[in-house]
């Protein structure tokens, strides 16, 4: 028997999120049952319930940092007991046999892997619905064990934002002698940030703000770059070992590969979208990479989070009430926010 489930979705690309009664399904075997306590909110929410990548399947239920706890789990589920607290993220699923998936890289996976909404079931082929809701189903495989001490309320976003800035971090090495630059200070941004310093490396904000320069240093920077500033910028040539760019739109990024040491790279992150052309001599003239990453596996995640409890490392956040989304969206837009939004699934009982 299929259990309810009720939550906020967008009907069609123009549309506000709006209540919403749908079903989850009957628990398999390998399956976790859990309560949604805080659901963060990323500007892929955004973007998926306007259709702004052209693929989205209505009704759409965002949400994919997720923090709950267990309620119920299938006949054959070893991690987890009801009771535990735990995470979701971007991933739900995945083919589980690829070199990416056994490599623990589900979010390379080669036959794609299963989104936590607006993805579709691999055994039923039914629309998955994220965490925008009081209650989500999963394999326990893609659920991760939130560690003592780790603050649910603020925790959620790192299940996106974090861990796509934590992989990159790791996988270049980031750590004591090591310069990194993180360019752009939104959501992104400020995770880079602070994962960077806990890393023990030297960390500086590349901004065209100059207004950001007190965030940066609050949030743990070094030093601040202004990105407009050409005597600056010409100053910082071949200075950085780690580049994460952040930045979410469109844009050249000549002038981060420009201030990338020797053997750097310079890691996109945050625009999915046609970069402009770049000469191929800013890439030879160095041996500097120029590469992307998205995500994390949940190997990468699980790490993060015992990561941040350990180090006491905690994303920036604003709660709300679920009723409040529409603004937030909004406001999100407008980067009135510092630095990301957790709704508190509580409020659900209010809609």
């Amino acid at each position: 028997m299929m259990s309810q489930a009720f939550g906020y979705a967008s009907t069609h690309a123009g549309a506000p999120l709006a209540p919403f009664h749908f079903e989850r399904r009957d628990l398999r075997a390998n399956d976790v049952a859990i309560r949604i306590l805080y659901c963060g909110v990323c500007h892929s929410d955004l973007h998926q319930a306007r259709n702004d990548w052209h693929n989205t399947v209505y009704p759409c239920v965002p949400g994919h940092e997720i923090v709950g706890e267990v309620t119920a789990v299938g006949a054959s589920v070893t991690k987890v007991k009801p009771g535990a607290m735990v995470a979701i993220g971007c991933l739900v699923d995945s083919c589980r046999t690829c070199a990416s998936c056994e490599k623990g890289l589900e979010q390379y996976c080669e036959a794609y892997p299963t989104p936590t909404y607006n993805g579709r079931d691999r055994q039923t082929g039914e629309m998955t619905y994220g965490g925008y809701s009081d209650n989500i189903v999963t394999r326990e495989e893609f659920v991760m064990i939130m560690p003592d001490g780790l603050d649910p309320e603020r925790a959620a976003p790192l299940l996106c934002a974090g861990i796509t800035t934590w992989s990159p971090l790791r996988h270049w090495n980031a750590g004591p002698g090591k310069r990194v630059a993180v360019a752009g200070l939104g959501g992104l941004g400020h995770m880079a940030v602070k994962l960077a310093v806990a890393l023990g490396a030297d960390v500086t904000v590349v901004t065209t703000s100059p207004s950001k320069a007190a965030d940066a240093r609050a949030l743990g920077a070094h030093d601040v770059l202004i990105s407009t500033d050409a005597d600056a910028m010409a100053n910082a040539r071949n200075r950085f070992d780690i580049v994460i760019d952040t930045i979410p739109v469109s844009h050249d990024v000549a002038p981060y590969l420009g201030i990338t040491a020797l053997d750097g790279a310079t890691i996109v992150v945050g625009a999915i979208d046609m970069l402009p052309a770049i000469h191929s001599g800013s890439l030879l003239m160095g041996r500097k990479t120029l590469a992307g990453s998205i995500i994390g596996g949940m190997p990468e995640t699980q790490e993060l989070l015992d990561f941040c409890a350990e180090k006491g490392v905690l994303p920036d956040c604003e709660t709300i009430a679920i009723k409040d989304i529409n603004t937030a969206f909004e406001r999100m837009e407008r980067s009135d926010v510092k630095y990301r939004f957790v709704i508190d699934m509580d409020t659900l009982n209010a809609a």
